[in-house]
């Protein structure tokens, strides 16, 4: 029964690694012989994408072959290129990966089966595994700290880099609080975790010793995390107030601006002398109003559309965000904000600028740098390039590029507008007309 047990395991296994192997090699065979159509398919639509809708400060090209190019050369990188793609398959690696969890374990048997043999002929025990252990969780520990360190000092940045706006500080200073409290109390409990594996190995010499129950130790690390996480929890709650909830005569001066979510773009549209939106319906969607404005709303008369988004330094601006089909997000990392994009539910946000364009790409050394507006859910095929360019400028530039803008009342809407309302003057009379005839 064992044996047959023993039997059914192994041939189990055998087919599975068999599976893997040809499946490996189908993947191998499709990846050197070629691109397939589907391939090709994905590759025309992806050109055709890039080249209607472009991407930020990019103008799109035509593509032409040189005529120069050597038939090895172009052979030599359709082999790297070939290559490159085989070795990232996922059947690769999971193969790789099985093939080294075997040998591990064929190691492990004969290792065992070598400890069994001295055991049956009377010889002192060769390997102590206990210490060998050990001696892993010190390497473990020491790793792990080690990994630690590079994640904050590689990539650390990212989340550290300065904040443009105003509430971002307040943003910045919450996070490396939360940060240095959770990064203290990671090393101290790893440490002694690991240590205390190590220093405390099995052995046969020591008995272990049973600790059932202590309500001292049990109050302690149960009250102590709980005062800090509602320290942590009540700042962040204060802290978000105070961004969300500014006061309402900084809500009356700030400069009003609508933004508009659709796949794949932004819409964007800025108050006039008035500094207020006029009102939308989305029953007035028309191709001609985009974004179902109410023209009888003479607010939106003098409200102008923005082919960027441009905002002065020092000035609050406050950001009404909508959605014309699913969800979106309002999403500027660099200060700090971010907020959905809801159908049929405007949301708000609204910061201070500190920083202007100029200034953050002396600070970041990046001559090309710009803010950009980015949509942080995954709302289609086209959300990659749902990127619209943020520029912060002094209040005497932003004036004179708000000038410029047009107006989104302008002379097709008017015109459109006069048609209808000639339409629904008209739409009386022939009913009259109807009646008399019958």
């Amino acid at each position: 029964m064992r044996f047959n047990k023993f039997l059914n395991i192994r041939s189990f296994f055998a087919v599975l690694i068999l599976y893997i192997l040809v499946g490996s090699a189908n993947v191998f065979a499709r990846q050197t012989g070629g691109a397939t159509e589907g391939d090709m398919v994905a590759a025309d639509t992806a050109q055709q994408i890039n080249s209607e809708t472009g991407t930020i400060g990019d103008t799109p090209t035509a593509v032409s072959e040189s005529g120069t190019d050597a038939g090895t050369t172009l052979a030599t990188a359709d082999e790297v290129v070939k290559d490159t793609t085989l070795y990232k398959s996922v059947a690769f690696y999971v193969t790789l990966f099985l093939l080294l969890c075997i040998f591990i374990g064929v190691i492990g048997k004969v290792l065992k089966v070598y400890e069994l043999t001295r055991e049956i002929q009377g010889k002192r025990e060769g390997v102590n595994w206990n210490k060998v252990q050990a001696a892993l969780f010190l390497v473990a520990l020491v790793t792990g700290f080690y990994g630690t360190y590079w994640t904050y000092d590689t990539w650390g940045n990212v989340a550290s880099g300065e904040s443009a706006s105003e509430h971002g500080l307040r943003i910045d200073t919450m996070m490396m609080v939360t940060i240095t409290i959770t990064t203290i109390v990671f090393v101290i409990t790893q440490f002694l975790l690991f240590t205390f594996a190590f220093r405390y190995k099995g052995s046969e010499k020591r008995k272990a010793y049973f600790y059932p129950h202590n309500n001292a130790i049990e109050r302690l690390w149960t009250i102590i995390p709980a005062l800090v996480l509602t320290a942590l929890v009540v700042f962040g709650f204060f802290t978000w107030r105070s961004i969300t909830n500014p006061p309402e005569d900084e809500m009356k001066n700030a400069l009003s601006i609508e933004v508009t979510g659709e796949q794949f773009k932004w819409n964007v549209r800025y108050a006039g002398d008035d500094n207020q939106l006029g009102v939308r319906n989305y029953k007035l969607t028309t191709p001609i109003n985009g974004l179902g404005i109410d023209f009888t709303d003479r607010k939106s008369w003098d409200d102008k559309l923005g082919g960027e988004i441009v905002i002065p330094k020092g000035r609050p601006v406050r950001f009404t965000i909508n959605s014309k089909d699913i969800l979106h997000s309002f999403y500027i990392p660099e200060f700090r904000v971010q907020m959905n994009a809801v159908p049929g539910m405007p949301t708000y946000f609204q910061f201070t600028p500190r920083l202007t364009t100029e200034e953050m790409r002396e600070k970041t050394g990046n001559a090309a740098f710009d803010f950009v507006l980015l949509c942080n859910k995954i709302c289609g095929t086209g959300h990659y390039n749902m990127q619209y360019k943020v520029r912060v400028v002094d209040e005497k530039e932003f004036k004179d590029w708000l000038v410029k803008q047009p107006l989104y009342y302008n002379d097709d809407i008017k015109k459109d507008m006069q048609q209808k309302m000639v339409q629904s003057n008209a739409a009386p009379d022939n009913k009259k007309i109807a009646l008399n005839n019958q």
